[in-house]
């Protein structure tokens, strides 16, 4: 059975789900889009029986949690899903934490290792260095990326808008299944995840994330000191392992070369993932735990 809190922030009502003592090394894990906590279920519990502190946000648009006006953008602009997990940790009281993410939940990571790295105890990233380059957005990528990219694409018309709206979990199974490849997942699996995605914001949320990552929509106005200090492309100097899914179905597979390491301080190391896509905590639970762990341990 699970267990969800909430807690209030000066925007949302922020839904949790914790494991583990009060009192434990803080572990902030973090889901994309379109995803869930349930993505951890392999991760989250061990980390407590680890005798963490493990923290598990249902970010703006999913699940439970709420925006507290109908005033506030429904913003999904990187800049928000940070400041979103600043003002969980200052809600919770936690100083510092461990931070594992993926996609939209890794965009928020590295923000916050990058600008506020005395938060950041260590950090596990999905794919590498997660922050969007969108004053650069316009440059194509090799038709080989962009024709993965077709829903971002779609995202940014308004017949998008209404297919998700009318079609979410469906499009989120396809979404699944493209990014990876060879994960075998079955109903059961995706039907535990696919009621965050009646939150009465998720669409507004998800579409803005998609068009303002292109410049396509206006950001939130208060965040837009954040969104400059992004564009200078900081370096994150905070102890990284970074886990790369061989099967990566977004981008395609890795590159040999690390592309990413310059954007990385001292302390950081790449591990590529063999059979492994997109989902990488609910398809590798053991490297996530592995990565985690190892940081906790330097």
């Amino acid at each position: 059975m699970v267990t969800i809190s909430c807690v209030r922030t000066p925007n949302l009502d922020i839904a949790y789900e914790a494991h583990g003592p009060a009192n434990g090394l803080p572990v902030v894990l973090l889901h994309g889009f379109p995803y869930d906590p349930r993505g951890f279920d392999a991760v989250a519990p061990v980390l407590a029986e680890d005798g963490c502190r493990v923290i598990l946000p249902y970010p703006r648009g999913y699940g439970p949690t709420r925006f507290l006006s109908s005033d506030t953008p429904r913003s999904g602009q990187q800049a928000a899903l940070a400041q979103d997990l600043l003002d969980l940790l200052d809600a919770l009281a936690i100083p510092s934490a461990f931070l594992m993410g993926y996609d939209w939940g890794g965009r928020a990571a590295c923000i916050v290792a990058a600008l506020r790295p005395e938060r950041v105890r260590g950090l596990v990233t999905g794919e590498g260095y997660n922050i969007q380059n969108i004053p650069e957005a316009g440059v194509p990528a090799p038709p080989a990326v962009e024709h993965r990219l077709w829903y971002q694409y779609y995202f940014n018309t308004e017949r998008g808008r209404a297919g998700l709206a009318a079609h979410r979990a469906e499009l989120a199974r396809l979404l699944w299944r493209l990014w990876s490849p060879s994960w075998a997942f079955d109903d059961a699996t995706f039907a535990r995840t696919a009621p965050s995605f009646d939150n009465p914001d998720f669409v507004d949320v998800v579409i803005h994330s998609y068009r303002h990552r292109y410049a396509y929509a206006e950001g939130d106005p208060a965040l837009e000191p954040i969104e400059r200090a992004l564009a200078a492309r900081p370096v994150i100097a905070v102890p990284t392992i970074s886990l790369c899914g061989a099967d990566e179905g977004v981008a395609g597979p890795p590159a040999a070369e690390d592309e990413d390491a310059a954007k990385f301080g001292a302390g950081y190391e790449r591990r590529v993932l063999p059979g492994i896509g997109h989902h990488i905590p609910q398809e590798a639970p053991g490297p996530t735990l592995d990565a985690i762990r190892d940081l906790m341990r330097d």
